[in-house]
């Protein structure tokens, strides 16, 4: 009986915990918190925090258990084969692509320059990450943090670098939910309050027949360009074509709302549980964490920086109001919202929602584009 009880022991989260453990289970729990009480992104803070939760349960791995994420055949480690293969951040793109109204961009076609601007943030981080030491494949896997887009961030890290993939798609999501706290600041730094009062004029009316071609040379602009962006772009472009021709209404319905919530759900959950203690608590995990964020800073610096001297040559009656210029990272619809809000503070009859999705949507072209650029050079 003893011997049996030793067994059982041994086998029990209690003998096999340690403090990595014991850390791991605070940050899920920190971030189911930030997620309920907060309300910073619920969505995707539940799924990921409780699969944190999962994922840091301890173990004997010599057991023969097949439970962990990391062990060939479990159920966990086939639920995560869609993040370490690349399934699931396309499907999350059609989702996105069925969900998303492009008129803003179709109707003033020059705020794509605001989401291209954005990117800088991308390639700058990449840079020093590479004085940092890291590898060209994992300095651009880090990078794309930047782009503030999970699913990007996944797919590029699942090719380039799966080993650093949890920490980098715990860091991109993070800072998309810290979007509403990381960007206000920036953006009042780096404006004056002559600028924040600035009207744009409303978009003009776009037809039907321009929504429905645009995915379309979307698609064949983009993937030209960047064939490894393929995957990213093609779904995306995909699904807002089934929104947009007005005979799909069904299939864009599935994509944009059941579809996503599933791959959503799957998504956050493995990835959260593939933050192990033993492969998360770790220098490069450190580095990834602060390179993220100076990424996501100078992409939201130079999207409003951007506006700033593109008004330069613009004539007053077309100036664009640089509150726009954060939106062009890829975090739809948040950051038109923060856009919207803080322009609402400066002059409550100023709406800028609208002109912000431009950009907006930009920049998730923008950092599918980027990834793809990375992929076709670092592969």
């Amino acid at each position: 009986m003893a011997s049996n009880i030793g067994q059982f022991w041994e086998l029990t989260g209690f003998a096999n915990a340690t403090w990595q453990h014991l850390v791991m289970l605070c940050v899920g729990l920190f971030f189911i918190w930030l997620a309920i009480k907060k309300d910073f992104e619920p969505m995707l803070l539940v799924p990921i925090g409780f699969g944190i939760l999962i994922g840091n349960i301890p173990f004997n791995p010599d057991a023969g258990l097949e439970v962990g994420i990391y062990e060939e055949g479990s159920v966990l480690n086939i639920l995560y084969k869609g993040v370490s293969a690349g399934w699931y951040p396309p499907l999350i793109f059609l989702g996105i692509g069925a969900m998303t109204d492009f008129t803003a961009l179709i109707a003033n076609p020059k705020l794509m320059l605001v989401g291209a601007a954005a990117q800088f943030g991308i390639f700058g981080a990449y840079m020093v990450a590479l004085l940092l030491g890291f590898m060209p494949d994992q300095a651009g896997a880090i990078a794309i943090i930047g782009g503030a887009d999970g699913p990007t961030a996944i797919f590029l890290s699942s090719k380039l670098a799966p080993n650093l993939m949890g920490a980098i798609a715990v860091s991109a999501y993070s800072y998309m939910a810290l979007v509403p706290v990381i960007q206000p600041p920036i953006m009042r730094l780096l404006t004056t309050k002559h600028e924040r009062l600035i009207k744009m004029k409303p978009a003009r009316a776009v037809a039907q027949s321009e929504k429905i071609i645009f995915p379309i040379v979307g698609l064949l602009l983009t993937c030209f360009v960047v064939p490894s962006g393929i995957p990213l772009l093609g779904m995306l472009f995909f699904g807002n074509l089934l929104r947009e021709c007005g005979v799909t209404n069904r299939l864009a319905k599935t994509a944009s709302n059941a579809l996503t919530d599933i791959v959503t759900i799957l998504l956050g959950m493995t990835v959260g549980a593939s933050t192990q203690a033993s492969t998360f608590l770790t220098k490069e995990t450190i580095f990834i964490f602060a390179l993220g964020f100076m990424a996501f800073i100078i992409a939201s610096a130079s999207g409003v920086l951007f506006v700033k001297f593109f008004n330069l040559f613009l004539p007053s009656s077309k100036k664009i109001n640089p509150l726009i210029g954060n939106a062009g990272v890829s975090a739809v619809p948040m950051s038109s919202r923060i856009s919207n809000n803080l322009g609402l503070e400066y002059d409550p009859s100023n709406y800028l929602l609208m002109h912000a999705m431009g950009p907006n949507v930009a920049g998730v072209i923008g950092s599918a584009v980027a990834a793809g650029v990375l992929l076709g050079f670092l592969a």
